[in-house]
């Protein structure tokens, strides 16, 4: 989930030239936009283990897709992660269900 994070902070990153030059241009609210969205992912990163960084993950993508406001193309970048989140949230939920019932290989008894 770390390196997963990673990856979207430096996707972020890389839409503040796109914001800048094909938007209407880097505004402080945009600026602070796509900062502070930055520095939450970067923080967050290191706390993956908690129980509440899933749901807390899964917020800031919603965050992220009315980041629309400023350029289209951070909604598209929203929508993708969110689905990759949604799929992580999906795994993670099977592989609990797995270990509760006992069905995992290294849990079987030969």
């Amino acid at each position: 989930m770390a390196g997963t994070l990673i990856l979207e902070v430096i996707v972020v990153l890389l839409a503040f030239p796109i914001v800048a030059k094909i938007g209407g241009g880097l505004s402080w609210g945009s600026g602070l936009f796509l900062g502070l969205l930055t520095l939450a992912f970067i923080v967050l990163s290191g706390m993956c283990a908690r129980p509440w960084a899933l749901p807390t993950i899964l917020a800031l993508q919603v965050v992220l897709i009315f980041g629309g406001l400023y350029h289209w193309s951070l909604t598209a970048i929203g929508v993708i992660f969110l689905c990759v989140w949604a799929y992580i949230a999906y795994i993670r939920r099977d592989v609990a269900r797995r270990i509760e019932l006992g069905l995992l290989p290294s849990q079987r008894m030969n």
